[in-house]
């Protein structure tokens, strides 16, 4: 299996879920200063709700009457999101107490001190609400672990598949770092593995689609949008769209990018 790595006893693992755990941990440990066990119950909470979403995009609302009757979707939901409410304020007030009883200087300079800095804030122009604030947590925990989950995961897989590319990757990696640890430095120097990133996010984009709101009535080519009307943006199709990407859209071709993405997109900057 191409989704299955092998541990050091031979025993098969899911490739998938052991970056869900690495991506977890990165982000609990950079942006909120905790540990993959601190934030394992967001993670799972914010999973459920994005698997009851998932399931009930498609289903039509009577705008009343879903006030006063209620799914078992619609509870759960709620339920959900009130705990992940309180274990985000959870977290928010550890980091305060610790400042309070002169455990830390500051809230910290990580992406949770910035947040807990704003709203604590005595400008009330500057100042965001507890609400702006775990809906921000939420974004970041799911939408940046989500996407960089399922990414790694399908480079795995088109590396597995072409090994010739895989060697070169290894050889960059190799000739950069040597038996070093990663650094930002070398880690900007990564031009093939860049190119394989690219056509990764390019062949299987972590999301399928955008909605975007017209705010006023605009124009678009040959077409008028009208105010507050919803457009989808179909990543997936624009991305294999053969006008664009020309007949091999559809095939693992990382030296589209050799030269950058501006060139492979013949600077069409709304095609990737």
């Amino acid at each position: 299996m191409l989704d299955k790595w092998k541990d050091k006893e031979g025993e098969e693992i899911e490739a998938f879920q052991e970056f869900r755990i690495l991506t977890s941990e990165v982000i609990s440990r950079t942006a909120f200063g905790s540990s993959y066990l601190e934030g394992e119950k967001i993670f799972y909470m914010l999973q459920k709700l994005s698997d009851i979403v998932s399931r009930n995009s498609n289903k039509s609302r009577i705008p009343i009457l879903s006030k006063f009757w209620k799914t078992d979707d619609d509870i759960e939901s709620e339920k959900l999101a009130r705990e992940i409410q309180d274990l985000v304020i959870e977290i928010v007030k550890k980091r305060e107490n610790k400042v309070s009883s002169g455990g830390a200087e500051s809230f910290g300079s990580d992406f949770l001190g910035l947040l807990v800095k704003a709203f604590n804030n005595s400008d009330e122009k500057n100042k965001i609400s507890m609400e702006d604030l775990v809906d921000e947590c939420k974004t970041f925990y799911f939408a940046g672990q989500e996407t960089v989950n399922a990414s790694l995961a399908w480079a795995v897989l088109v590396l597995a598949i072409h090994r010739d590319w895989q060697d070169k990757a290894r050889r960059e990696v190799m000739e950069i770092f040597g038996k070093q640890n990663p650094h930002s430095e070398g880690l900007a120097k990564l031009k093939i593995m860049s190119m394989i990133i690219n056509e990764t996010l390019r062949l299987y984009t972590p999301l399928n689609g955008m909605v975007r709101r017209a705010r006023r009535q605009v124009q678009v080519g040959k077409l008028v949008l009208p105010a507050e009307v919803d457009v989808l943006i179909p990543n997936m199709a624009l991305h294999h769209d053969p006008q664009l990407w020309g007949d091999d859209a559809h095939v693992f071709k990382p030296e589209r990018f050799e030269e950058g993405i501006a060139k492979a997109t013949k600077y069409n900057a709304a095609a990737f």
